[in-house]
C-alpha cells in the first residue's frame, strides 16, 4: 500500500536517489538541493510516497512567479516528479500530484506550473499556459509542454505575463 506523506528531513538521500534513478542524470537532483539549501521549507511543499518504509515517489512544489502588468502573482512551480523506474505506471506520480494539488488549494495557491509532458498533466488539470496568456521564462519550450493549473481565477484574471520558476532552475535549462 502506498501512503503519502511529508517530506523528512531524514529522507533527503533516499528523495535524492528515486531522482537520479528516474531521470538517469543529476540536473533534477541538484535542483532540489540547491532548493533546499535556499528556499524556507514553509514555502516549499515537498512529498514521498511510501511503499513500507521505502520512499519509490517524490513531488515538489516551489515558489513561482507569474510578472504581468499589474504586478506579479506568486503561485507554485511543479518540479520535479519523481517515481522509481521500476514501480512508474503503478499510479503512484498520480497520487502525488493529486494531493500536492488538493494541498496547495487548501492553502489558497492562486495556481501551479509545469513544464512537462503533455499527454499526463492535463489528466490533473492542467492546460497550456499560453491559453491564458502566460509564457515560460525559458526560451524554445514548446508550447504544449508549458502548462498551468489556475486554482483561483479570480486571482489570476490580470495575470497574463511571463511565469519564472526560482532561480535555481535556471542552471539546469
Amino acid at each position: 500500500m502506498i501512503a503519502i506523506a511529508e517530506e523528512k528531513i531524514e529522507d533527503a538521500d533516499d528523495v535524492r536517489e528515486v531522482i537520479l534513478k528516474a531521470f538517469g542524470q543529476p540536473a533534477e537532483a541538484n535542483i532540489v538541493d540547491r532548493l533546499r539549501a535556499n528556499c524556507p521549507k514553509t514555502k516549499m511543499l515537498s512529498l514521498v510516497a511510501r511503499d513500507g518504509e521505502a520512499v519509490v515517489g517524490h513531488i515538489l512544489f516551489s515558489p513561482a512567479g507569474v510578472k504581468g502588468q499589474a504586478g506579479t502573482v506568486v503561485g507554485m512551480g511543479l518540479a520535479p516528479l519523481a517515481v522509481l523506474p521500476e514501480r512508474q505506471r503503478q499510479g503512484i506520480g498520480s497520487l502525488l500530484v493529486r494531493r500536492g494539488l488538493k494541498m496547495l488549494k487548501e492553502k489558497g495557491c492562486p495556481f501551479v506550473i509545469v513544464l512537462g509532458h503533455p499527454d499526463y498533466y492535463p489528466r490533473f488539470g492542467f492546460e497550456p499556459a499560453s491559453a491564458h496568456g502566460i509564457a515560460s521564462q525559458w526560451d524554445g519550450v514548446p508550447d504544449e509542454a508549458f502548462m498551468i493549473l489556475i486554482m483561483d481565477a479570480s486571482v489570476m484574471k490580470s495575470a497574463a505575463g511571463v511565469a519564472r520558476y526560482r532561480d535555481e532552475f535556471d542552471e539546469a535549462m
